[in-house]
């Protein structure tokens, strides 16, 4: 298995990074160039950008993971673990995030990272008007 390596991202990273968010219709689609506001992780793997992890904090003690997504070719390596992991770690008190109610996979990701679901929004997401689970970690 090929070496992953998580780092800060950079704008040379955000082609590559609006490629996985396009590739990748279960994650949030935001503007790709806002995320250099934020905090910014990207995963390498294999000497591309296979994944991506973005939060921001809202006050003090308390951040929110807007978005995290792996390149589909990518997936099922422990990438977006990894991603989640460290904005855990650079994020401490409590991270929130919402996830589509129907993405089993990313809810049961977020459980195994400590993750509790908290809450529901009804019709959140505009795409689809699906639902979505809010969670939250204590960090």
């Amino acid at each position: 298995m090929s070496e992953i390596t998580v780092r800060p991202g950079t704008d040379s990273d955000l082609a590559p990074v609006g490629q996985i968010q396009a590739a990748s219709p279960e994650a949030a689609q935001w503007p790709v160039l806002e995320y250099l506001q934020y905090d910014l992780v990207v995963a390498e793997c294999d000497l591309s950008i296979a994944g991506f992890g973005v939060a921001r904090r809202l006050v003090e003690g308390e951040s929110e993971l807007l978005n995290l997504a792996v390149d589909p070719a990518f997936r099922g390596r422990g990438i977006g673990r990894r991603l989640a992991a460290e904005l855990i770690s650079r994020h401490s008190g409590v991270l929130w995030l919402e996830v589509r109610e129907t993405n089993v996979i990313a809810r049961n990701l977020y459980k195994s990272l400590g993750f509790n679901e908290i809450g529901y929004r009804p019709d959140y997401y505009l795409d689809s008007s699906e639902g979505a689970i809010v969670m939250n970690v204590h960090s």
